[in-house]
């Protein structure tokens, strides 16, 4: 079932805040504020859950101005989308944008059937952090951004294309995620708005939710959460999460295979 509200709110820095520090049992948020012609809205990125499954976010560092043309040109404010793969809307296993090359993706399905074989885990539990597969890209990606500038080997870039998942604390992946606010000219947060007030949340993956999670039901496709931020120079980098209990393996229903 998609999400009935998902869409994007555009628009500039304003604010930043944390949740207070609590002991676990607690949802743990940032609060990203846009500033927007009709209001300030509300983001609230969830980055930490009772029970503490553990989250993994992910940057995507290499794209430009021009990649998101069809995002640029909508006004500041909040945009329904419908969730297909035509309206704008992101999907963290189907966007182009976000997808690594084809080979890597080959590995890392690989390495989910050999774990599933050889230490299966029952359903629901967190084992859906990064593995080997995504050791490998962080590695790659250090060689990538060892090579930039470097013109004889600029061949090479387009085939190193892999960005990593990386297991983090919600402090920590929100670390990750202020400078790239604080760079930005112009900000876009993915997710499905408040019913009440300005505001957006589900601003995380919105899919691969296990059989038995009360979310489940809400498992669907071209509606996932994140936040992209466009720099005055034309960089732009998207910043990804999700709770390690989420499959990024799922059907065209958004559950998980």
């Amino acid at each position: 079932m998609a999400l009935p509200n998902y869409g994007v709110a555009i628009g500039s820095l304003h604010d930043f805040t944390r949740d207070p520090i609590h002991d676990f049992g607690q949802w743990y948020h940032g609060h990203l504020f846009l500033q927007t012609p009709v209001g300030v809205y509300q983001s609230a990125l969830d980055v930490d859950a009772p029970g503490s499954v553990g989250v993994s976010y992910r940057l995507v560092d290499d794209l430009r101005s021009a990649d998101i043309a069809a995002l640029r040109v909508r006004p500041d404010g909040f945009h329904p989308l419908l969730s297909t793969p035509t309206s704008g809307a992101l999907d963290y296993v189907r966007s182009p944008l976000l997808r690594n090359r084809l080979w890597f993706e080959w590995l890392s399905a690989a390495t989910v059937r050999a774990h599933r074989v050889i230490a299966p885990h029952p359903p629901g539990s967190p084992m859906f952090g990064p593995d080997l597969a995504d050791s490998l890209a962080e590695l790659t990606l250090r060689l990538r951004r060892r090579i930039t500038g470097v013109e004889r080997l600029d061949w090479l870039r387009p085939h190193l294309r892999f960005f990593p998942w990386v297991s983090s604390d919600g402090d920590n992946a929100l670390d990750v995620l202020v400078p790239h606010l604080e760079a930005a000219s112009r900000i876009y947060v993915f997710g499905q708005s408040f019913t009440t007030g300005l505001g957006v949340h589900d601003v995380h993956l919105n899919q691969g939710d296990p059989p038995g999670s009360q979310w489940y039901l809400t498992n669907g496709t071209w509606q996932d959460g994140a936040v992209i931020c466009e720099r005055p120079d034309g960089q732009v980098v998207v910043w990804q999460i999700k709770f390690n209990t989420q499959s990024l393996n799922t059907d065209t229903a958004g559950h998980p295979r």
